[in-house]
């Protein structure tokens, strides 16, 4: 008898899954009575509807956003992706303001963001690949050059570019990277390290008066490659000015003119280019070749700052190369994340 009794508690009145089922539907149908019972749910929240579509037109215009006042434009392009994070807030503001109206205009902006961004936070990479390419900006005071080089030697890399170095750490980098790349050159303050013999080397002028740009042809075993490195000017965002891009946007105009007198027909670009794909101030280069993050990467592959990272502004770029898969590499002693990609060569880019 005391085990019958036991049972009839327990299917009657326990707090078994069906029990709290039948109390999360009549929770649920509470909330859609109240709802359904207020004549007031479209009347209110008209302000989180109007930002709502603010948000959406922001994002589906901004290529419109003017450059002339702080460069206005480009700051929003770089941080672009973080504005889907307005459209959750949206979302519990709507239903705390119990108003069908917000919660239907924020609708708008999921779409747009899911429209613009959604195939990025699909995984894209391929297996296939027959030569693998990585990029740094190692900082110019970074404590651990050596330690740095060997993160980079431990990514399999057939070529290694390396940004904003200076003279005292070249040496360095040069022994830590020795064993691996039997050929490297150095041109201002980039340099490219090598498993296979460089041709054609030559200074890139990006208009600054100073190297920070470099080409090389590889002698990959599937031919001729040409590898363009490049730092672009660093950008700056200042209560007084804005956005502050000039130099590097200039910087941006002569790459781009640089990479399309390219005689060869296949390149690949490694560098930190100081700008995100979606910056309309990076056209020069970005109209001619594609990126490997966004054509065979995972996720956003945001390199910058390497403690929290916001943007992806050190790039691998390619033409006439068909991009397989693209990475972040481990935290080095920098502020950036090394990005890697796997290309290949015997298949021609689209």
């Amino acid at each position: 008898m005391a085990q019958q009794a036991y049972m009839t508690e327990t299917d009657n009145g326990g707090s078994g899954p069906d029990r709290r089922g039948d109390r999360f539907r009549r929770l649920v149908n509470r909330v859609l009575v109240g709802w359904r019972d207020d004549p007031r749910i479209w009347r209110r929240g008209l302000v989180l509807a109007a930002v709502a579509l603010l948000l959406a037109g922001v994002m589906l215009m901004h290529s419109r956003i003017p450059n002339a006042i702080g460069n206005l434009g480009s700051l929003t392009e770089t941080f672009l992706p973080w504005l889907g994070l307005l459209v959750p807030v949206l979302v519990l503001l709507g239903f705390l303001r119990r108003s069908a109206t917000a919660l239907i205009a924020v609708l708008l902006p999921a779409i747009v963001w899911l429209n613009m961004f959604g195939g990025l936070l699909t995984d894209k990479a391929g297996t296939g690949g027959d030569f693998t390419v990585a990029t740094h900006n190692v900082n110019a005071e970074n404590p651990d050059p050596t330690g740095t080089a060997d993160k980079l030697d431990a990514s399999g890399a057939d070529v290694v570019a390396l940004e904003e170095l200076t003279a005292s750490a070249v040496p360095q980098y040069e022994k830590a990277l020795a064993p691996t790349y039997r050929y490297h050159a150095v041109e201002g303050t980039v340099g490219l390290w090598s498993k296979y013999r460089l041709t054609g080397l030559k200074a890139v002028d990006i208009k600054l008066g100073w190297t920070r740009a470099m080409r090389a042809t590889v002698a990959t075993p599937e031919g001729s490659l040409a590898v363009y490195v490049a730092h672009l000017p660093s950008v700056r965002v200042k209560l007084n000015a804005g956005f502050t891009a000039r130099q590097r946007d200039t910087s941006a105009d002569a790459l781009g003119e640089a990479i399309a007198d390219e005689s060869l027909p296949r390149v690949v670009l490694l560098g930190d280019l100081n700008g995100t794909m979606n910056d309309r101030s990076l056209n020069g280069v970005t109209s001619q070749m594609r990126s490997t993050q966004g054509a065979a990467g995972s996720g956003f592959g945001f390199s910058w700052p390497a403690a929290f990272p916001m943007a992806r502004i050190d790039q691998i770029m390619v033409k006439g190369v068909e991009p397989e898969s693209s990475w972040t590499l481990p935290r080095t002693g920098s502020d950036h994340l090394p990005v890697a990609a796997r290309v290949n060569l015997t298949t021609p880019g689209s």
